[in-house]
């Protein structure tokens, strides 16, 4: 069985979802739906791009090549309804970068074995009425930082600001505003 991924935006070369140069991918569909998401848009479970295994490891190579990034950020929409993302991942450690992902599902209701093939697990549904203006990233109060491995352990600083980082990209079609 080929593996595919829904992905609806994919950020080669980022400073702004979390530390060092990232590659960011954000995921299309989320079986959460927090009322009041920031991806709002990437909710819904429909199709957006529709992209191979060996494809999106061949984007994270040219971002690798391209912007020395030192790792990626996985995002969404809900990043654990992919199929194939421990795969992925594990790919991905192949390639000596680092892997931090967000999810709206607390660590407990995500398969152990995409745990393990993250560094670090942001993980916790969004709750508006426990807004986190301390921490950048990070959205509500009951979101939890696990490090899974050690690589990120001397970096959780990053998030401990309420400095909110932001980017804008003007393409051709669109601008696209990432961060927080």
């Amino acid at each position: 069985m080929m593996i595919r991924f829904n992905v609806a935006y994919i950020k080669m070369n980022t400073k702004t979802e979390g530390p060092y140069n990232r590659c960011c991918i954000w995921f299309q569909g989320c079986n959460i739906r927090c009322p009041e998401c920031c991806n709002k848009s990437l909710q819904e479970l429909t199709l957006n791009h529709i992209i191979s295994l060996e494809q999106l490891i061949e984007i994270v190579k040219q971002a690798q090549t391209e912007f020395k990034i030192e790792g990626i950020t996985l995002t969404g929409g809900e990043p654990s309804i992919q199929t194939g993302l421990r795969q992925f991942n594990n790919e991905i450690r192949k390639l000596g970068l680092g892997i931090i992902m967000f999810s709206g599902k607390y660590k407990e209701e995500i398969n152990p074995d995409l745990v393990a093939s993250v560094d670090l697990l942001i993980d916790g549904p969004f709750i508006n009425k426990d807004i986190d203006n301390q921490r950048l990233l990070i959205g509500s109060k009951n979101k939890k930082l696990t490090l899974v491995t050690d690589r990120y352990k001397n970096d959780l600083y990053y998030f401990d600001t309420d400095v909110a980082l932001e980017e804008i990209s003007v393409e051709e079609e669109y601008v696209f505003v990432n961060g927080d």
